[in-house]
């Protein structure tokens, strides 16, 4: 069985479309918190027996390291790959 074979093309496109779908997820959670946020609060606040105060500090915790996951995972890859194999800066 042949093993697969990617390009430095291909492999650039992927982390590029995986970084742009997150931040879509992102985007989605972000205006889903701001929009029907104060319901999801009470939820949540209700479920877990928090404070108002720490399901907003809960939850922007949680978007801040996806952001982050997002970064490290497919933008900080995507660039180490434009840089090195475009043969100086981006």
């Amino acid at each position: 069985m042949p093993l697969l074979q990617v390009t430095v093309g291909q492999l650039e496109s992927f982390l590029l479309w995986s970084a742009l779908l997150n931040y879509a997820v992102l985007l989605v959670a972000f205006l889903t918190w701001w929009l029907a946020g104060d319901a999801l609060c009470r939820l949540h606040a209700r479920w877990f027996r928090m404070e108002p105060a720490q399901v907003h500090a809960a939850v922007y915790l949680i978007l801040g390291l996806y952001k982050l996951g997002i970064w490290l995972l497919f933008l900080a890859p995507w660039l180490a790959l434009r840089i090195v194999f475009s043969g100086g800066t981006p």
